[in-house]
């Protein structure tokens, strides 16, 4: 059975969950093209603007690990209407050119992407409702789809940003002008979103875990585990950043951004594609091994690319390796909901996921001492290596652990109708 044909029963619920994905990405894809330049065209130096996207990070981060504690007190759609509404009063403070300390209020609201990947509640919330609401299909498929449209969305929204400012420029308006223009759109965008999250029914909804904890009781131990393996892996990610990995061909085989352009769509569509393969794969052998045994070889690879004598041979191992290292997130996110009861979902995906935007709030630091070794191929090399203990410890802490929800990788039994 194809993947689409598993999914031919998702609710209206859900469909209103994807179009928030695809919109909020598409918006945090041009946005992250965009920003920088506005920024620095409204006066800002590059220390300043640094320091915006580094306090963006990081109010997501607060306000992703909080998801668990604003979830029990206003519902998930309340969470969600209320932190639409602030991305839209963000984006316009930032339209209207606010003074610096009014732009980082904003951006410590945890709303502002300046990187085109989630910020936020949002991603969480979503991740945590999606099984719940979902007839019959599979979470894997749910998670492959979910990523794969996002991935897309942010690759439109990055194309947008380069179209817009020429279609616009043929009737006379200036950069700064659509650069003005697509934060706006930015903020319209929450509006739209407030809008869709209004019409999610109760079905969202979960028991709240009491107790305190953050909305976790016997499930803290196996998530304080995940978390800290998720921002080892964050953390490695974080040496091999696209811009980095571009720097690197550049020095060592003198490519230019003409050979560079399709390698990197190249790998980016073969990261999209791997998803629903991993979603075939976790059925065979379940999530954990499909987890670390496509994550495993694909560090291997990525230690090799510095050693490769050619730029051919390079970015054929390249390519390789983006074929099979994203696999493991849409089994990564399932198997995180199974390891929790359903009461603890929320909580569970918000703690693990807001540790992917502390650690790339360091990434900065660790960057730079990366690039000074770029030309040696180290970062490749750290990147790998800390990936692969990521993959060993994970498989050897949790091969034993039984799985607490069911449906992860079968489908869930059938939801009952929303309430009147």
């Amino acid at each position: 059975m194809s993947e689409t044909r598993r999914l031919g029963t998702v609710t209206s619920d859900a469909g209103l969950l994807f179009a928030a994905r695809a919109l909020r990405m598409f918006a945090y894809g041009f946005l992250s093209v965009v920003l920088a330049l506005y920024l620095s065209d409204l006066g800002l130096t590059p220390a300043q603007v640094g320091g915006l996207f580094t306090a963006a990070l990081l109010g997501g981060a607060v306000t992703t690990g909080a998801v668990g504690t604003l979830a029990g007190r206003w519902g998930r759609r309340g969470v969600l209407r209320r932190f639409a509404l602030l991305m839209a009063v963000s984006g316009a403070v930032y339209a209207l050119g606010a003074p610096p300390w009014l732009l980082l209020l904003a951006a410590l609201a945890g709303t502002i992407s300046p990187s085109g990947y989630e910020v936020g509640p949002f991603f969480p919330l979503e991740q945590a409702a999606l099984p719940e609401v979902s007839r019959g299909a599979p979470e894997v498929g749910l998670f492959a789809w979910y990523n794969l449209v996002g991935t897309v969305a942010v690759a439109l929204g990055a194309l947008a940003a380069g179209a817009v400012p020429s279609v616009l420029a043929l009737l006379g308006v200036p950069d700064a002008g659509a650069q003005r223009g697509l934060v706006w759109a930015f903020a319209a965008t929450g509006l739209v979103l407030a809008a869709l999250y209004g019409r999610l029914s109760d079905r969202v909804e979960a028991p709240v875990a009491g107790g305190g904890g953050g909305g976790l009781r016997r499930s803290r131990r196996i998530v304080l585990r995940l978390t800290g393996l998720f921002g080892l892996d964050a953390l490695a990610g974080g040496l091999v950043v696209q811009s980095l990995v571009a720097f690197w061909f550049h020095q060592r085989f003198g490519v230019d951004l003409a050979e560079l352009g399709p390698l990197f769509f190249g790998t980016n569509l073969l990261s999209a594609l791997s998803y629903l393969a991993a979603a075939r794969l976790s059925r065979r052998i379940g999530l954990l091994n499909t987890m670390v045994f496509t994550h495993l070889p694909s560090n291997v690879l990525l230690a090799l690319v510095p050693l490769m004598p050619t730029w051919p041979a390079a970015a054929g191992v390249l390519l390789l390796r983006h074929a099979l290292s994203q696999m493991d997130v849409p089994t990564r996110q399932a198997y995180t909901l199974a390891l929790v009861a359903p009461e603890e979902r929320t909580a569970a995906a918000g703690i693990t996921n807001a540790v992917r935007p502390t650690a790339a709030s360091v990434a900065p630091l660790l960057s730079g001492l990366a690039l000074q070794a770029a030309a040696g191929g180290l970062p490749f090399v750290l990147a790998g290596g800390l990936k692969a203990v990521y993959d060993l410890t994970l498989w050897a802490l949790f091969r034993t652990v039984p799985l607490l929800s069911p449906g992860a990788g079968a489908p869930p039994a059938p939801i009952p109708p929303a309430r009147p």
